[in-house]
């Protein structure tokens, strides 16, 4: 994704003499293509994360379009005041962009694990919550987010994420999409990790279970028409790389519930109890989180029991 998302950053860069990129001491090899071709619009900030937030929102007031680039909970957790402050509180076009989402970077420890990222910035006021699940997911994403002329988080994957969609996504991501139609259950999904809901897919279909795999792009704001996508299903179930608290789960719930949805919702995601016990590869952190796909055939089929 991160590779997708500084592509289509350059090429945002040639129509758009407003965008700017700021990064706090990373992304190479990864980000000099856009620093060669656009010098005065790409800042190294340096390992101070917190000054880069400062610097984006004031190159913003003075009229740039600013993307700020850092891993993890680098450019989120330790900068959430100037974030609040500086970028919300006066409605800066900033997009704070995260490579690493969930356990991207899980062989680093929970310094790097950013599961708690989604809720913390959905809670800032005027902050959209952007989070592809594949490079075609990207790339439309960067886009929409250089246009709102807002606030913005883009959660990206680390790198050699599957490509979910058979060509680009074109438009404003304000709708879900359905990457595959099922008739018994929908589930929501989020962020790479939607790759394990289409193998449990198939798994579900030897059992005589049909699973609606819908991708949410967007967190915040959810689309007012959200469950028109599992309309006709007994059972909804929502899948993210992320505590279940304040995340994508935590959203639809929330909506469900001003909405008066009666359709049974089971959210899955980390486990608080498993939180900053293990170090490893992203397979093995969701493996240990019960985020696998046979965890999801289990739970898709438990929930139906009840539908």
């Amino acid at each position: 994704m991160r590779d997708a998302f500084i592509s289509e950053l350059t090429i945002l860069a040639r129509e758009d003499p407003s965008i700017f990129l700021v990064i706090g001491d990373l992304g190479f090899s990864v980000i000099e293509e856009f620093a060669a071709e656009f010098p005065d619009r790409f800042l190294n900030a340096g390992v101070a994360e917190q000054t880069m937030i400062g610097v984006s929102a004031g190159l913003a007031a003075a009229g740039y379009t600013v993307f700020v680039y850092s891993i993890g909970n680098f450019p989120t957790m330790r900068c959430i005041e100037q974030i609040r402050n500086d970028v919300c509180y006066h409605g800066r076009a900033v997009t704070v962009v995260a490579v690493g989402a969930g356990y991207s970077y899980g062989s680093l420890g929970y310094t790097h694990h950013a599961i708690e990222d989604i809720s913390v910035m959905r809670a800032l006021p005027n902050m959209q919550v952007f989070s592809p699940a594949d490079p075609a997911e990207t790339r439309a994403l960067t886009r929409q987010a250089a246009a709102s002329g807002g606030p913005g988080y883009l959660r990206l994957g680390k790198n050699g994420e599957k490509n979910l969609h058979n060509g680009p996504v074109t438009g404003p991501l304000s709708e879900v999409l359905v990457l595959h139609d099922g008739t018994d259950v929908t589930i929501y999904g989020t962020g790479s990790i939607i790759s394990l809901a289409l193998e449990a897919r198939e798994a579900l279909l030897e059992e005589g279970i049909s699973a609606r795999i819908v991708s949410v792009p967007v967190i915040k704001p959810l689309p007012a028409d959200i469950f028109d996508a599992a309309d006709g299903t007994r059972a909804i179930m929502t899948l993210e790389e992320h505590t279940l608290f304040g995340g994508l789960g935590s959203a639809i719930l929330e909506f469900a519930a001003r909405s008066h949805v009666r359709t049974p919702i089971f959210p899955m995601g980390t486990i608080e109890a498993e939180v900053g016990r293990h170090v490893g590869s992203q397979a093995y952190l969701r493996q240990k989180n019960g985020l696998s796909a046979e965890a999801i055939q289990s739970a898709a089929r438990e929930l139906l029991q009840f539908a």
